[in-house]
């Protein structure tokens, strides 16, 4: 699976990749700034997205992809650690298909992705 990491922490975005690149997925990373661009150009299956990034909140990302022709099919899982001001209930309304909280569980984590891309798309996670 093509999967997208878009993680302006250093330290769990090297995790994230870590752990999904062992799972046997292809995994590339984008700025938050790139991140619309880079979406566009690899149409990755699955884009991680963290919900709290520099300059753009990850609701309103959630948003334009999926009011974009071009990208509202891409599958969007929201992740956060600020479950005070970013809910499951939120995430899911702004576009997200699953919402997972930091810190990532290194066990399961990559079939929860998977687990994503399996379900049919009004099945939100």
């Amino acid at each position: 699976m093509n999967i997208l990491v878009i993680e302006d922490d250093p330290s769990h975005l090297k995790l994230a990749c870590l752990v999904l690149s062992w799972a046997g997925h292809k995994v590339s990373e984008a700025e938050a700034a790139a991140a619309p661009d880079a979406i566009k150009q690899e149409r990755p299956e699955v884009v991680l997205l963290d919900l709290e990034l520099p300059g753009i909140d990850g609701l309103t990302l959630v948003r334009r992809l999926k009011a974009d022709p071009e990208t509202e099919d891409i599958r969007v899982v929201g992740i956060t650690a600020y479950t005070d001001k970013y809910s499951r209930d939120d995430a899911l309304k702004a576009g997200c298909d699953a919402y997972l909280l930091k810190p990532i569980d290194t066990r399961t984590f990559a079939q929860q992705l998977s687990d994503v891309v399996a379900r049919k798309s009004n099945e939100p996670a």
